[in-house]
């Protein structure tokens, strides 16, 4: 609902502001108003309420007259008028169409029925009052028309030639007088184009044409076109299938390579796909007549008795309907013994993909098992030598030369050459260490014991010597005696820097 304040102040710019002052100073005029409708819509046939009311809080103003009127190129017209003294009046074209519902001083509502496309229009509704004058409103009345809707196929016979390129009609799809018009689309997988028309008719409603063209084709037959119209909220739809006529597409069966001497019942069965159906088939050789063991019934040709080198050949089938005519050959070869018939291709190849499979899965399982007793061999291995005595461990693995390079250098490594003249000198200036004992039991082994037996006569001494002590000595040389014999030897000495 939407309100309307209509006051006799000529719309001048001068006169604004005497309008303003007066609307201010009359608070009475303010609150007369005329509520109406905005907008109302109906379709052809159906009835609408036109609602108006008045709104009038002052009691000393008085209501003379309601009326209705329609804007008609400028001017209005008068459609109903309630007179509290003179009753209702109903004019033409509206009467029997046109009834107020509770006519009153405060509500001139009525009801306009059975819709027609000319009731379409501007209408004011008018409240007469004394003394403050004329009040109105006005509202748009929308009338809508729904379509009628129909899909139609067309009557030429779709007919797919070699080499045609031309579209040709296949069918047309109408939404025909609405108000406001229609939507019309196709929905198919068909690979055609539509071409759209509207017209306007004379009583103000839209008639939509849609006509959907395409190239025949063997692909097209049996496919689905569907034309769709949206008309408001509601969708019609309608559908056909399309019977394309084409000429055959001819294949021959019934020869696999393998017909050798002396087989028997073997046959050639010549198909064709066709629209309408073949009607007529025809064998033939290209260079000769057919052979006179052969039996022709209808598509099938039989040979007869076992088979002889005489059917080889080509084999010509020609297949015609009312569209025309078109053939299929074969090559049939015929051999001495039968071919060796080996499991099908497909068999094979998932037979070779199974022991393909089993075999990697073989090899993987093997490597892991290996992979697992190695590593448990060196696992038992490394515990056994943790519970070794100190005497029963094998001496740690000899240094790489490069290891060793990246701890030494050629400075860090003095030779020394010990004399027979200075020895017992040296001897004096190297401190006594204490001698080295192993406390632990040792097994004795034939190499200990063709030792000991050969140095009976030798008495070595063995002394611990001390890289702290042979560091803080003068001389970096230093001399065991062994037998009564002087040994030279060369020690490694730090490079302290």
């Amino acid at each position: 609902m939407a309100s309307q304040l209509h006051t006799s102040c000529p719309a001048s710019w001068w006169t604004i502001g005497v309008c303003i002052l007066a609307a201010a100073l009359s608070p009475g005029l303010q609150a007369q108003t005329v509520l109406v409708n905005d907008t109302v819509s109906g379709f052809i046939g159906t009835d609408v309420v036109l609602h108006c009311s008045f709104t009038n809080p002052l009691p000393n103003v008085k209501i003379t007259q309601v009326t209705w009127q329609k804007a008609t190129n400028g001017t209005k017209q008068n459609v109903a008028i309630y007179n509290p003294a003179m009753g209702v009046s109903i004019l033409s074209p509206y009467k029997e169409r046109v009834t107020f519902r509770n006519p009153s001083f405060k509500d001139g509502t009525i009801q306009l029925s059975r819709l027609e496309l000319e009731d379409e229009g501007v209408y004011i509704c008018e409240f007469a009052t004394f003394p403050t004058g004329n009040r109105e409103s006005q509202l748009n009345l929308t009338v809508l028309a729904k379509p009628t809707n129909r899909m139609e196929g067309t009557t030429r016979p779709l007919i797919a030639k070699a080499g045609r390129t031309e579209k040709i009609l296949v069918a047309t799809c109408t939404s025909s007088n609405g108000k406001p018009p229609s939507t019309v689309t196709w929905d198919t997988k068909l690979k055609g184009e539509a071409e759209f028309q509207e017209i306007r008719n004379s009583n103000g409603t839209i008639t939509v044409i849609s006509r959907y063209r395409l190239v025949p084709s063997r692909e097209a037959h049996r496919q689905q076109l569907m034309c769709v119209v949206n008309y408001q909220l509601e969708r019609f739809t309608d559908s056909m299938t399309l019977n394309v006529q084409y000429e055959p597409e001819v294949t021959i069966e019934g020869f696999d390579g393998n017909w050798f001497l002396n087989r028997k019942d073997v046959k050639l069965i010549c198909k064709s796909d066709a629209n309408p159906p073949a009607h007529t088939y025809e064998w033939k050789l290209p260079n000769g007549t057919l052979p006179g063991s052969v039996e022709i019934q209808n598509n099938t040709i039989y040979f007869k008795g076992p088979v002889s080198y005489s059917v080889a050949g080509t084999y010509i089938c020609e297949a015609s309907n009312a569209i025309g005519t078109r053939s299929g050959l074969v090559e049939v070869n015929v051999t001495d013994k039968p071919l060796p018939q080996g499991a099908p291709g497909g068999i094979i190849g998932i037979m070779g993909g199974v022991i393909a499979a089993v075999l990697i899965i073989g090899v993987a399982v093997t490597v892991f098992v290996v992979y697992r007793r190695q590593q448990k061999n060196r696992t038992e291995a490394d515990h056994d030598l943790i519970d070794l005595p100190p005497s029963h461990k094998p001496a740690p693995p000899p240094k790489r030369k490069q290891e060793l390079k990246s701890h030494l250098t050629a400075e860090d490594i003095q030779v020394v050459h010990l004399d027979n003249m200075k020895h017992e000198e040296e001897i004096q200036k190297l401190p006594l260490q204490p001698q080295y004992y192993d406390m632990a039991a040792s097994e004795p082994s034939p190499y200990t014991d063709k030792l000991n037996s050969g140095n009976k006569d030798c008495d070595v001494h063995y002394a611990e010597l001390d890289t702290s002590a042979l560091a803080s000595s003068p001389s970096p040389r230093s001399s065991i005696h062994a037998g009564g014999d002087l040994v030279e030897y060369a020690t490694i000495q730090p490079n302290l820097r």
